[in-house]
């Protein structure tokens, strides 16, 4: 998954500056529909991050159901906390 290509997929542009109030509102639903009927493990935790990064994501005991992949997000979250000097 291409970060370009979801922003695009989700909001219709690549440009996050340009995204609108509404068009964010009504991508978030759509990745959040496409998360929930999403199966391939891979494609669920790069929807995930996407949705993390917009402050959507589902909680951990919801959005994974084995322990290794909540690990992995709380890796993630780690990880993007560093870089946003938190």
């Amino acid at each position: 998954m291409d970060f370009d290509d979801q922003l695009r997929r989700y909001f219709g542009t690549h440009d996050l500056t340009t995204i609108a109030p509404t068009t964010l509102e009504a991508g978030i639903d759509r990745m959040r529909i496409d998360f929930g009927m999403e199966k391939d493990k891979s494609r669920k935790f790069a929807l995930w991050t996407l949705m993390y990064m917009f402050g959507a994501a589902p909680d951990l005991d919801i959005a994974f159901d084995n322990e290794a992949d909540r690990n992995t997000a709380r890796d993630f979250m780690d990880m993007m906390a560093k870089a946003g000097g938190d």
